[in-house]
């Protein structure tokens, strides 16, 4: 099982009040929040294995450099030379680094790997395994993930964890028209606004899964650009062949980093903390309560 983190904390984050807060009125609600859902993904699914996908760097400069709008609206107003930085909730914000030290006292491998973000943490997980693997996300670009033939789905949550959309091959093609393989191709024609890419103009989504049914994937498509003979009409014809400075670029921004240099970690999922000390002190600084002592339970079990 592969967590997609900052996602699950956000969710935690907003769905959490921050009335939840430690001893000294700091706000724990994202905190307390992720161990929940941590729990409840470990008691529900059972898996063997278990990391926590950290965005080591959330905006990679290399992607920055093939799209340049890349997630550009989410960047703080820094000043000017400082390094981007993500804008996140004042109260989020500090709650990060006691998740880190939290996971880490408790024993579940935590990896994030400089110059990449959670997805190709995720990413390359998912290529190397040998069985089959749960990712856990509320973001849909993980759908290019998605392999019925590997086992490979995504878990996303509609309503905190206890309600999960077990993405297969089958939600895909019924949601979107595509398998898993095909969802990149997608997203790249869309668009995605939260992302800040802009697609090709005039092509949504269902004239992408049109177009992808049609010609096979992206490279199929942009072949048709130029074959006359090819069902296309004239303004996909101009749009797509405006768009190819962007499709050129766009899917190695688009979809997740396979090769991403993993660290060597014991990914298997701890039936004790460990280090028991440092969790007895962080629970009772932080006041993280039956959050925590219900998931020791549960690994323990």
């Amino acid at each position: 099982m592969l967590l997609d983190t900052a996602s699950l904390y956000f969710r935690a984050y907003f769905g959490v009040p921050d009335s939840v807060k430690a001893p000294d009125g700091t706000p724990v609600n994202a905190v307390r929040g992720l161990l929940d859902f941590i729990d409840r993904l470990v008691r529900d699914h059972r898996p063997d294995r278990l990391v926590a996908c950290m965005d080591a760097d959330w905006r990679p400069q290399w992607r920055v450099d093939l799209i340049p709008t890349y997630k550009a609206h989410r960047v703080a107003e820094e000043h000017e030379g400082a390094p981007d930085e993500e804008e996140v909730p004042d109260t989020l914000a500090p709650q990060v680094p006691v998740i880190e030290e939290v996971l880490d006292a408790i024993g579940i491998a935590r990896v994030g790997v400089a110059g990449y973000e959670a997805d190709d943490v995720i990413g390359t997980f998912t290529g190397r395994a040998e069985g089959p693997v749960d990712i856990v996300t509320g973001d849909r670009d993980l759908y290019q993930l998605v392999d019925d033939e590997r086992g490979i789905r995504v878990l996303y949550p509609l309503k905190g964890v206890g309600t999960l959309q077990l993405t297969d091959e089958a939600v895909l093609r019924e949601k979107y028209g595509v398998d898993g393989r095909g969802y990149a191709d997608l997203a790249l024609l869309r668009g995605d606004p939260s992302d800040g890419l802009p697609g090709v103009a005039g092509i949504g989504e269902k004239t992408a899964a049109k177009l992808l049914a049609e010609f096979g994937d992206l490279a199929g498509i942009m072949a048709a650009v130029d074959d006359p003979r090819a069902k296309l009409t004239p303004s996909q014809r101009k749009r797509l062949t405006e768009a190819r400075p962007y499709v050129a670029v766009a899917p190695k921004v688009v979809r997740v980093a396979g090769d991403v240099p993993l660290p060597d970690v014991d990914t298997v999922l701890p039936h004790a903390p460990r280090d028991p000390a440092a969790v007895r002190e962080l629970a009772h600084r932080w006041g993280l309560g039956g959050s925590l002592e219900r998931l020791l339970a549960t690994l323990t079990h």
